[in-house]
C-alpha cells in the first residue's frame, strides 16, 4: 500500500488543495469536487499561457530572444505571440511606458479575457528607470495590476523565463486568483535576475 500511495503522490494536486488517499487498498484519491475542478483549471491555465505583444523599448529585443530557438518558450506552451488581446491571457510589458501609451495599454489589458496576468519586464516598466520625467509613467502598476516584476536593464531571456516560471507556479497553486479576488490587485512578486548565472551541474547534466 505504501508503494501505491507514493505513486499516487506524483499525481497530487498543487499546494493549496486538500487531497486524501483512501487506505482501503483501492488506492482512490478523494477530494472535494470544486477543489478538483479548480486544480484542473489552474493546471490548464498554467501550461497554456499565451502572451500579448507589447514590446515598447529595448526590453522587447530580449523578449524576442526568449521566443527564439535557443531559449524556446514553446516548452511552456507559449510558442505564439498573440496579436489580439482576446487570444492572450498574459501581458508582458517590455520597456518604458509613455503617458500617451498608458491609455492604449489599459485598453488592451481591459480587452483581454479573464483571468489575465501581467509581467513588468525591466526597470523602466517597473519604476520608470532612468527616465524620471513628466513624459513617462513611473511604474506600469499605476495603470494595470502587476503580478511579477522582472528586474534588469534590460533583463535577459533567463530572467524573463524565471519570471514566467514563477507566474506559472502561482497560477497552478491558485494563489494569484485568491489574491486577486481578495484585493483586486496583482501579486507583485519580484524575482531575482538570472542573466549569466550558470546552471547547477546536476541540472546541466540532466539536460544532456
Amino acid at each position: 500500500m505504501a508503494d501505491e500511495v507514493s505513486n499516487l503522490n506524483l499525481m497530487a494536486p498543487a499546494k493549496g488543495y486538500d487531497a486524501r488517499y483512501s487506505d482501503d487498498g483501492g488506492g482512490v484519491i478523494t477530494t472535494r469536487v470544486d477543489q478538483a475542478i479548480n486544480w484542473l483549471l489552474n493546471w490548464g491555465r498554467a501550461n497554456s499561457v499565451w502572451y500579448m505583444l507589447f514590446g515598447l523599448a529595448c526590453c522587447a529585443l530580449e523578449m524576442m530572444g526568449a521566443g527564439g530557438a535557443h531559449y524556446d518558450l514553446a516548452r511552456f506552451g507559449m510558442e505564439v505571440f498573440r496579436a489580439s488581446p482576446r487570444q492572450a491571457d498574459i501581458m508582458i510589458v517590455a520597456g518604458r511606458v509613455s503617458q500617451k501609451m498608458a491609455p492604449v495599454l489599459r485598453q488592451i489589458h481591459d480587452q483581454m479575457m479573464e483571468p489575465k496576468w501581467v509581467i513588468s519586464m525591466g526597470v523602466c516598466a517597473s519604476t520608470g528607470g532612468m527616465f524620471n520625467n513628466y513624459a513617462l509613467v513611473q511604474g506600469v502598476d499605476q495603470i494595470v495590476p502587476v503580478d511579477v516584476y522582472a528586474p534588469g536593464c534590460p533583463p535577459g531571456p533567463e530572467t524573463l523565463i524565471h519570471a514566467i516560471e514563477t507566474l506559472r507556479d502561482s497560477i497552478e497553486s491558485g494563489d494569484l486568483l485568491r489574491r486577486r479576488q481578495q484585493t483586486g490587485a496583482g501579486a507583485g512578486l519580484v524575482v531575482e535576475q538570472r542573466d549569466g548565472v550558470r546552471e547547477p551541474a546536476a541540472a546541466s547534466s540532466a539536460r544532456v
